[in-house]
């Protein structure tokens, strides 16, 4: 962050702003704000007003949101017209970190979310790995990780919020492969409310059963390969007959093994 702790507010002075000049936040990491909370937030806002101001940076056309969004709406739905705000000064870096960093501390913030946040920090602005970790008091694996769910699909990331998944609900269930896979999966998952440990045992089953499969199939295109092979052979042995040789053949099959047995007399082999 280029601007330090001791530059980033330009003072302690909370100022009384009109909300209907504050505008959101576009680095704003959260995208969906339930109503019942907001509504909850707002009853609780009507009887003892917005206990922690909000964070806004000055700008020509009035004010921009860093941090506080939930607070702005719910203040909104209390029907108050100002509210408490610190100003800082703050880069578009800024902004965003100072806005994740709010919704990270509040514990609410859902982890597809915070996977996107942390990527559109990492590819915006150019930040490795680790120096975001680093800025927002995480390990690098935890970054990684958080960052490998974004390999889901966003159909899935519904289903995760529609039947309240938790994050390690959703890392089990990135071992399957395939679209179709994964949301059957989810759904019998949610369906039957499957904890954590369950869901991975059904997970680790399917994995297994593909792989059943994989080898039946296997198994189903030798037994076909064979079968070409041996109609090659009746085919041929009519041709050694129609020109006037004596073959025999002889084939004998078990459960393990096919046994072929071709016998040419030797004088009409050799004449």
């Amino acid at each position: 962050m280029q601007a330090t702790k001791n530059t980033l507010f330009q003072s302690g002075r909370i100022h009384m702003l009109p909300i209907e000049r504050i505008s959101p936040n576009p680095r704003q990491p959260r995208r969906h704000f339930p109503e019942q909370p907001l509504r909850e937030l707002a009853d609780s806002i009507r009887q003892h007003g917005v206990l922690q101001p909000l964070t806004v940076q000055k700008t020509p056309g009035g004010y921009v949101l860093v941090a506080g969004e939930r607070r702005l709406r719910a203040a909104g739905l209390a029907g108050l017209t100002h509210v408490p705000c610190l100003l800082v000064r703050a880069t578009p870096q800024d902004s965003a970190l100072l806005a994740l960093v709010e919704n990270l501390q509040r514990c609410d913030l859902h982890y597809l979310e915070e996977a996107a946040a942390i990527s559109k920090l990492i590819t915006t602005y150019g930040m490795s790995q680790e120096e975001t970790a680093r800025r927002l008091g995480r390990s690098q694996p935890a970054v990684a990780n958080k960052l490998r769910l974004l390999r889901l699909s966003p159909a899935c990331g519904e289903l995760l919020r529609k039947y309240e998944l938790t994050e390690r609900h959703a890392r089990a269930l990135l071992r399957l492969e395939g679209e179709d896979v994964r949301l059957a999966a989810l759904r019998h998952i949610g369906e039957k409310k499957l904890t954590v440990a369950a869901s991975e045992e059904y997970i680790e089953l399917q994995l297994q059963k593909k792989q059943m499969e994989g080898k039946e199939k296997k198994r189903l295109y030798i037994i076909k390969d064979v079968r070409l092979f041996l109609n090659s052979v009746d085919r041929g042995m009519e041709t050694i007959r129609r020109a006037g040789v004596d073959a025999r053949f002889d084939r004998q099959e078990s459960e393990e093994e096919i046994t072929i047995t071709i016998q040419i007399p030797k004088q009409q082999a050799t004449s």
